[in-house]
């Protein structure tokens, strides 16, 4: 059997803690270890209990949910897959928590399937939350600024090259497998030097790069 998916949540509003921890503790294989009602109490209780995922409100006291993010990634050897929670998906805290390692985020609109199906799929950290949303997101910032490219887009070999892009399309690794003609451990292979060779936590940091530095291109 499996362990259960641990997680920490985090918001300022004890009614939105006390409604998610019905719902995920409620779920086979979910357990919720933590609570924090501010930035700075996440860090410590992610650091003390050192869960599997983080439900991260963006804007919180004393330190936002973005700073938070960034001292818990920067902080641990082996940090929490962290899900931003948001009122409006265009937010721009969203996108900068994404660009500094959230792993996806989550509207707080969202259904109890909805929230749960996002804990499971961050945790297995293959494919991307809301890919159309987070290619928005990252088109639509990107168009603001000029790209430029960065050193890592020449050492991607083709194949890696191929999966970045079909990454940003937000297919997953099985999918872009099948597209490919190869396996998924090749897929995950070629993954894992692309996140490498760009610098990015997971694979929704890697879009956001693809976008930024103009590999991907918008429209």
């Amino acid at each position: 059997m499996n362990a259960a998916i641990r997680i920490v949540l985090a918001d300022d509003e004890r009614m939105v803690r006390t409604a998610l921890r019905v719902i995920l503790d409620a779920e086979d294989g979910l357990e919720v270890v933590g609570e924090a009602a501010t930035g700075a109490e996440a860090v410590s209780v992610v650091r003390a209990v050192r869960p599997d995922v983080v439900l991260m409100d963006v804007r919180m006291p004393e330190v936002d949910g973005i700073r938070a993010t960034e001292q818990i990634l920067a902080g641990m050897a082996e940090p929490p897959r962290i899900v931003v929670v948001t009122t409006f998906e265009n937010d721009s805290y969203v996108y900068e928590a994404l660009r500094v390692g959230a792993a996806g985020f989550l509207l707080k609109r969202a259904a109890a399937e909805d929230l749960v199906g996002a804990v499971r799929l961050v945790a297995r950290s293959d494919s991307l939350l809301y890919p159309a949303a987070v290619r928005g997101l990252a088109a639509e910032h990107a168009r603001r600024r000029p790209p430029v490219a960065p050193p890592w887009v020449a050492r991607l070999t083709e194949r890696e090259a191929e999966v970045l892009r079909r990454m940003a399309t937000g297919l997953t690794n099985a999918e872009i497998a099948g597209l490919m003609g190869v396996g998924p451990a090749t897929v995950k292979t070629h993954v894992a030097a692309v996140l490498a060779k760009t610098g990015a936590r997971d694979r929704t940091q890697a879009v956001i790069l693809a976008y930024e530095s103009g590999f991907v291109r918008t429209g």
